[in-house]
C-alpha cells in the first residue's frame, strides 16, 4: 500500500474554560441521545409484546399487518433512502457552515426533497393493490383486500420518513444531535395507545380472536391508523427544534447548481449497494408469506396443524429480539472505531487500521458473543413473554430465535469489517460484496419457497445465519487484500476464550432455567408470560454475572477495553487529573464536519414496521472523544474526516483506486456562494 498524504488544517485550540464548558456540554448530549436510544428500544419491544397481545403473534391478521407496515420502510429506504444519505445529508453538513447557517441552500433542498417524496409516496399510495401483489405471494383474495387496506393506511409513511431523515440532518448539522433520538419514543408511545385501545375495545386475541372474518374498520384504524399516526407525530415533533434554529426556512425553488448531480455520480456505488441489498431483502420477504397464505388455508378448512405454522410475524419479533446486541454494543463500538479508522487511512498506515479492526472485532465481541448465547439460553422464556400468550406461539418464536441467535456475533463482526472500507473511501468493494451475498440470498429464498410450509420461516432463519456467516468470509477476503493479514491469531484467541466464558455463563443459565421449569412444558416458566418475564430478569443476571467471572479467569483484557469509554466519561463527569500521556495535548473544540451514512453489507433483517434513527444521524459520534487514541483529535478542525475539498486519501480498493467515500468531494465553492442564488442577493421589491 503507498504512503498517501495531505495538507491538514492544524485544530483550533480554545480556551481552558470554553474547553471544560464543550465537554461538559458534550457528556450531557452523549447522555441525552443514550437515554433517548434506550428507551426508544425498550418501547419499541413493549409495542411488540402489545401487538402480539393484541393480534396474536401466530395469526393472519398479524402477518398480514405487519406485512403491510413494513413497506413504507422498505421502499423508501430502496427508493429514496440511499439517495437521502449519501446525496442531500452532505450537502446540508456543508451548507449549514455558510454564514446564513445554510438558510437559502437548505430551503432548496428541503423545496425539492419534499415534491418528490410527495410524488413519490402518492405514486406508491395510488399503487397499493399492486405493491402487495408484488410483495406477497399466495395470499386469497380476502387476505389480498386486508393487506391492501392496511397498505392504503401505512404507505403515506414513506413521505414522513423521508421528512424525518432531513429534519434530522438539519439538527445535526446544527449541532442538535437530541432530538431525533427522542422523537421515535412519541412514536411508539402513540403506537401503544392505539393498541391499549384496540385491546380495551375489541379485547385481546387470547380472549377474542380476531380474524379476517371478524375484521372492520374500527380496528385497521386503531391498529394501522394510530401506526400512521406514530409517524407523523414522530416527524412532527422535530419540527419545533428546526423552527427554535430561526434558520427562516420557507419553500424555495431553482435548483440550478445546487450540485446533487455531482454529489450523486460520486455516491453512485454506495446508492447501488443499497438497491440490491433491499431489493434481495423484499424478495426474500415475499416468500415469507407464504406460511401465513398456507396457514388461513388450513383454519378454513378446520385443520389443526394451522396452529403450528409459523408466519412472518415470527420471524419479525425473532429479527428484532437477535438485533439487540448488535445494536446496542456493536453500532455505538464502530462509531467510535470509525475515527481510528479513518485518520489511519489517511495517514496510509496499514498496521495501524489493522489494530483498529483487530481491537474493534476483539471488543465488540466480549458482548456480542454473550448476547448470542444468553439469547439462545432464553429462548423458551423470550418466546413465551412476546407470544400473545399462546403457548404454540411462543414456541414457534423460540424455535426462530435460536437458529437466529448464534449468528449474532458473525453479523457484528462484518459491520465492524465494512467500517475499514469506507474508512479508506472505498464504496465499490462493499457493493460486490453486497452483490455476492444478494445474489446468494436470493437463489436461496427461491429454493426455499418450495419446503414444506411449515418448514418456510426456519429455512428463512438459516438463510439469514448462513448470510451473516458468508458476509464475515467474504468481507475477510477484500480485508486481507488490502491489509495483508486480519491479525487472526490473536482474534482467534480472544473469541475462543470469551466463547468457553460464555459456554460457562450458559451452564449456570441453563441449571437456573431447569428450576424454574423451562425445560418443561408444564413448568412455571411456560405458565404464562409473567412467568416467562420472572424467568427472563432471574435467570439474565446469573448468566452475566458468571460470564463477567469466566471472562477475569480467563484473563479476557477486552472487558475492561469494552468498559473504557463508559469509564473514561465518568472520569471526566469526577473531573480526575489528566494522564500523562496526554499532557500537554492541545483542547480541541469538535465540530461537526459533514455525514457519513454508509450502507451496511449482509441481508440484515428490519424490525417491523420500525426506523432507526442512529441510521440518519451525521456519522460517527464526533462529539465524544476517540477513547482509544488519547485525546488525539479525530481529523482537521476536530472532525473525523478530511475537509471535502482537499485532496482523495483513497488507499484503493476492488477495480479501482479514486472511489470516494459517499458524499466525499461534493464541494461546490465556497459554502454559501453558489452563483445561481448567492445568499447576499439582495431581494427585489
Amino acid at each position: 500500500m503507498k504512503t498517501m498524504s495531505s495538507a491538514k488544517p492544524a485544530p483550533v485550540p480554545s480556551g481552558p474554560a470554553d474547553s471544560k464548558a464543550v465537554q461538559s456540554g458534550e457528556a450531557r448530549s452523549s447522555a441525552i441521545m443514550a437515554a433517548g436510544t434506550l428507551v426508544s428500544r425498550f418501547l419499541g419491544f413493549a409495542k411488540t409484546w402489545m401487538l402480539a397481545a393484541a393480534l396474536g403473534l401466530g395469526s393472519t391478521v398479524n402477518d398480514t399487518f405487519i406485512n403491510a407496515n413494513n413497506l413504507p420502510n422498505l421502499i423508501f429506504l430502496l427508493v429514496a433512502g440511499g439517495v437521502f444519505n449519501a446525496v442531500l445529508v452532505p450537502q446540508i453538513i456543508k451548507a449549514s457552515k455558510a454564514p446564513d447557517k445554510g438558510a437559502d441552500y437548505i430551503s432548496r433542498l428541503l423545496t425539492l426533497a419534499v415534491l418528490v417524496l410527495l410524488a413519490l409516496t402518492l405514486l406508491v399510495t395510488l399503487m397499493a393493490p399492486s405493491v402487495i401483489q408484488l410483495t406477497t405471494q399466495g395470499y386469497s383474495p380476502q387476505q389480498k383486500a386486508l393487506a391492501v387496506t392496511f397498505a392504503f393506511w401505512c404507505l403515506p409513511q414513506i413521505f414522513f420518513y423521508g421528512l424525518y431523515a432531513l429534519l434530522t440532518q438539519v439538527l445535526n448539522a446544527h449541532g442538535a444531535f437530541g432530538p431525533a433520538m427522542w422523537a421515535p419514543i412519541v412514536n411508539n408511545i402513540v403506537a401503544i395507545a392505539g393498541l391499549g385501545m384496540f385491546i380495551a375495545i375489541m379485547g385481546a386475541n387470547a380472549v377474542n380472536p380476531h380474524t379476517i372474518d371478524n375484521w372492520g374498520s374500527t380496528q385497521t384504524i386503531l391498529v394501522a391508523g394510530f401506526s400512521t399516526i406514530g409517524v407523523i407525530t414522530q416527524t412532527a415533533v422535530l419540527l419545533i427544534p428546526v423552527f427554535r434554529l430561526r434558520l427562516g426556512l420557507r419553500p424555495r425553488f431553482g435548483w440550478r447548481g445546487v450540485g446533487l448531480g455531482h454529489a450523486a455520480k460520486l455516491s453512485v456505488w454506495t446508492l447501488a449497494t443499497a438497491a440490491v441489498g433491499q431489493l434481495a431483502f423484499l424478495y426474500v420477504m415475499r416468500i415469507a408469506t407464504i406460511p401465513g397464505a398456507e396457514r388461513l388455508r388450513l383454519q378454513e378448512a378446520g385443520d389443526p396443524a394451522a396452529s403450528t405454522m409459523p408466519g412472518n410475524a415470527v420471524l419479525e419479533v425473532a429479527s428484532q429480539l437477535y438485533l439487540l446486541p448488535h445494536s446496542i454494543i456493536a453500532l455505538s463500538l464502530a462509531t467510535v472505531l470509525f475515527n481510528r479508522m479513518t485518520r489511519a487511512s489517511q495517514e496510509g498506515d496499514r498496521v495501524a487500521l489493522r489494530n483498529a479492526l483487530s481491537h474493534g472485532l476483539r471488543t465488540m465481541a466480549v458482548a456480542t458473543v454473550f448476547g448470542a448465547l444468553a439469547l439462545f439460553a432464553l429462548a423458551g422464556p423470550l418466546g413465551m413473554f412476546f407470544s400473545g400468550n399462546v403457548r404454540q406461539d411462543g414456541v414457534m418464536l423460540a424455535q426462530t430465535l435460536t437458529i437466529l441467535a448464534l449468528s449474532t456475533p458473525f453479523m457484528s463482526a462484518n459491520f465492524m469489517m465494512s467500517r475499514v472500507f469506507y474508512a479508506n473511501e472505498d464504496a465499490r468493494t462493499p457493493f460486490f460484496i453486497q452483490l455476492v451475498l444478494a445474489l446468494v440470498n436470493v437463489v436461496a429464498a427461491f429454493a426455499i419457497q418450495f419446503l414444506a410450509f411449515d418448514q418456510i420461516i426456519f429455512a428463512i432463519a438459516i438463510l439469514y445465519t448462513g448470510g451473516n456467516i458468508l458476509s464475515v468470509i467474504v468481507s475477510a477476503f477484500f480485508l486481507r487484500r488490502l491489509l495483508g493479514h486480519l491479525d487472526g491469531p490473536r482474534i482467534a484467541s480472544s473469541y475462543i476464550r470469551m466463547g468457553y466464558a460464555a459456554l460457562g455463563s450458559a451452564l449456570a443459565g441453563a441449571v437456573a432455567l431447569w428450576l424454574l421449569g423451562s425445560y418443561n412444558p408444564d413448568g412455571y416458566a411456560w405458565s404464562d408470560r409473567i412467568a416467562a418475564f420472572v424467568t427472563i430478569v432471574v435467570v439474565g443476571p446469573v448468566m452475566l454475572a458468571a460470564y463477567i467471572l469466566l471472562l477475569k479467569v480467563f484473563r479476557v483484557t477486552e472487558l475492561q477495553d469494552l468498559l473504557q469509554p463508559l469509564l473514561g466519561r465518568l472520569r471526566r463527569r469526577a473531573a480526575e487529573p489528566v494522564p500523562e500521556d496526554r499532557a500537554g495535548a492541545p483542547e480541541v473544540r469538535r465540530v461537526p464536519e459533514r455525514a457519513t451514512i454508509s450502507v451496511d453489507t449482509g441481508l440484515i433483517p428490519r424490525i417491523s414496521g420500525g426506523f432507526d434513527a442512529e441510521s440518519f444521524r451525521a456519522g460517527p459520534d464526533i462529539r465524544e472523544e476517540d477513547s482509544f487514541a488519547y485525546g488525539r483529535p479525530a481529523g482537521p478542525e476536530g472532525g473525523y474526516l478530511p475537509a471535502e475539498d482537499l485532496p482523495s486519501t483513497a488507499q484503493g480498493g476492488l477495480g479501482r483506486g479514486d472511489v470516494p467515500l459517499p458524499g466525499r468531494r461534493t464541494y461546490q465553492g465556497p459554502a454559501g456562494h453558489n452563483p445561481y442564488f448567492p445568499f447576499g442577493r439582495k431581494k427585489k421589491k
